[in-house]
C-alpha cells in the first residue's frame, strides 16, 4: 500500500477544515475594531463568571436591542455566510457546531456578542459552552470579528429567530 496518496489527502482535508473555520484567512487590520486592539475585560476567577453576561466587554450597558434592524441583519447574514455557515446551520440541527435556531431566546444579546468576539475564555468558563463542546467536540475558533460584525451577526440571529 502506498502511503503517499493517503498522507496527501489527509493533509489536504486538514487544510480545508482549517480554512473553512477561519484559520486560513487574513487577520483583521488594526483599524477594524477595538475588539482586537484592547484586551476584553476578564473576571478574576471562574467563580466570578456571570453565565448571563459571558466573558468580554459587552454587557447590558453597551448592548441594546429594539425592533429588528433589517440592514444590520442583511450585513450579518453576509458575514455569517463567510465566517459561520461552514459550521452552523440556521435550524436546530447540529453541523460542526450547534444550530442557531433559538439562540437569541436562550442567551442574552451581550452573551452572544461576547462569545462571538471572545470565544476562548468563554469556552474555559461557561457551563453551556462546555456542554456544547462535549457534544460537538470542536472548539469554536476566534474569527477575529469586529464589534460591529458581532452586532450585525446578532441582528441576523434575531431575524432567524423571528424578531420583528
Amino acid at each position: 500500500m502506498n502511503i503517499k496518496p493517503i498522507a496527501f489527502l489527509l493533509i489536504a482535508a486538514t487544510t480545508l477544515a482549517v480554512i473553512a473555520c477561519g484559520g486560513g484567512g487574513q487577520k483583521a487590520d488594526s483599524s477594524a475594531s477595538s475588539a482586537q486592539e484592547a484586551p476584553a475585560a476578564t473576571a478574576s476567577s471562574p467563580s466570578d463568571y456571570d453565565p448571563k453576561r459571558g466573558e468580554g466587554k459587552f454587557d447590558a450597558s453597551n448592548v441594546t436591542v429594539g425592533p429588528l434592524d433589517q440592514a444590520m441583519a442583511a450585513k450579518g447574514e453576509s458575514i455569517a455566510a463567510t465566517k459561520c455557515n461552514s459550521c452552523h446551520k440556521m435550524t436546530e440541527e447540529r453541523l460542526v457546531g450547534p444550530g442557531w435556531k433559538g439562540v437569541t431566546t436562550r442567551n442574552t444579546p451581550y452573551w452572544i456578542m461576547n462569545f462571538i468576539t471572545n470565544p476562548d475564555p468563554m469556552i474555559e468558563k461557561d457551563p453551556k459552552v462546555q456542554a456544547q463542546l462535549e457534544l460537538c467536540l470542536v472548539r469554536m475558533p476566534n474569527q477575529s470579528l469586529t464589534d460591529n460584525d458581532a452586532r450585525e451577526i446578532l441582528e441576523f440571529m434575531r431575524k432567524n429567530d423571528g424578531a420583528k
